[in-house]
């Protein structure tokens, strides 16, 4: 796959029911226009031109919009920053999204508004964020996607906000909510130049991971999210750190195994392929271990409706044939240590290994060592505990030298706590190590 492959979605796509139904609620109560114009909010022409669209039927504003879509464009965006009242803005809201749903073609006109005045109509609609109500910050947010992913040119703010609020909106206790902030993603990270903004803002992706790994989602949003994940990983840089991050490849392969709906495996097998194709030295490792290519083994033999999905599961199994006949010992080791899925495999208790890789677990700022110690720290997996204790004891047995460093990253104060842990196996891992600690080297 690559970015020509994105399929183009309609402002339509982010919606769901909740949405809807907050729309449907706000279309039946009426607005006193002519109130406005008394209390001179409104001018007269603003007037004529409301009222030849306010409760109109879908016929009549097809025919208004055909011929005056620009000026309505320019009503809209006007009436939006002179008017404050909640009730008034969501009507506005309303017909925008109405008028660009009916055509997106409209948009053209809104971005044509921005040659007058640069912060026009983009800081319209993200000043509106700020608004205490349940709809117009998400109509806003509708809207505003549309406008960001068909700029003709770059656009006159900073998509930091912008992602910091969708961040904000993923968070939320709400499943409507965070399911629009997903779609808002999914749309906005098919223009490549938005990737990397993204990734690079806060917290955006660990809570799209937290969403994935934590809060349980419906296939649907399952899908929603990966989709972002796979839009992300076309991006080298992202596809070099994706899975070194969040370790997310066994997670995949997981929800690949219990999937139901082929766009759900077709959606991971191309993240996959993206991490293999962009950084293949990042994640094949780390897929060997996870037993992918076990897995794509197995999928190969089922049939499926999609010939994309049968060339990208080919593609990683010919890539992963072809790491696994050149994956060293140490290689594979060290991917176990980074996927954090630790088992109990040759190496940890191969005195051979220990003697000749032992310094290699020194390379790159110890990052072996770093990683084996925060283990200690977070796992909750007695095995993982296990195993992370009984390397560090290895360590210190071939490489005495490092037993400043283990205490100068609390890892030999955590093992002294693993002694009097629940588990039998994780207590006697940990009392052997510090045995080991307190013994001078012997080889």
């Amino acid at each position: 796959m690559n970015d020509d492959s994105v399929p183009d979605v309609p402002l339509a796509f982010v919606s769901n029911s909740y949405l809807d139904e907050l729309t449907n609620n706000i279309r039946s109560r009426p607005i006193p226009w002519d109130g406005y114009k008394s209390a001179d909010l409104i001018s007269e022409d603003e007037l004529d031109l409301l009222k030849k669209i306010d409760k109109q039927s879908s016929e009549q504003l097809k025919m208004v919009m055909r011929k005056d879509a620009e000026k309505y464009s320019e009503l809209y965006v006007t009436l939006l920053e002179k008017l404050k009242r909640p009730d008034t803005v969501q009507h506005i809201l309303i017909f925008v999204s109405d008028m660009l749903s009916d055509d997106e073609q409209r948009v053209k006109f809104f971005h044509k508004i921005s040659e007058k005045d640069a912060n026009l109509p983009y800081r319209t609609f993200l000043n509106l964020f700020n608004v205490d109500d349940e709809f117009v910050p998400l109509m806003s947010a509708k809207i505003l996607t549309l406008l960001i992913v068909s700029a003709p040119k770059a656009l006159p703010f900073d998509l930091d906000e912008f992602f910091r609020w969708i961040t904000l909106k993923l968070k939320s206790n709400n499943p409507n909510v965070y399911d629009l902030a997903v779609q808002i993603l999914d749309s906005t990270l098919r223009v490549p130049s938005y990737r990397l903004k993204l990734w690079e803002v806060s917290q955006a992706v660990d809570t799209l991971v937290n969403l994935l790994k934590v809060r349980n989602p419906t296939p649907q949003m399952q899908y929603q999210i990966i989709f972002c994940f796979w839009l992300l990983t076309f991006e080298r840089e992202i596809s070099m750190e994706f899975n070194k991050k969040y370790d997310l490849v066994p997670t995949l392969i997981n929800i690949a195994k219990a999937a139901i709906k082929e766009k759900i495996i077709r959606v991971i097998i191309g993240t996959f392929r993206n991490l293999v194709d962009k950084a293949p030295e990042a994640n094949l490792p780390a897929m060997l271990v996870a037993k992918l290519l076990n897995f794509c083994e197995n999928l190969s033999s089922r049939k499926w409706s999609d010939n994309e999905i049968v060339e990208d599961i080919e593609f990683l199994k010919d890539r992963l044939q072809e790491n696994f006949h050149s994956l060293t010992t140490f290689d594979e080791y060290a991917s176990e240590i980074s996927s954090g899925m630790l088992q109990w495999s040759p190496p940890h208790e191969s005195d051979q290994f220990w003697r000749q890789n032992v310094a290699k677990l020194n390379e790159k700022d110890y990052e072996l060592l770093r990683i084996l110690a925060r283990l200690l720290s977070q796992s909750n997996d007695n095995i993982v505990l296990a195993i992370a204790a009984h390397d560090l004891g290895q360590y210190v047995k071939y490489y005495p030298n490092g037993k400043k460093f283990l205490q100068e990253i609390g890892a030999k104060q955590r093992i002294m706590e693993l002694m009097t842990h629940d588990d039998p196996e994780v207590r006697y891992r940990a009392l052997i190590a510090v045995q080991k600690y307190m013994t001078h080297a012997w080889v």
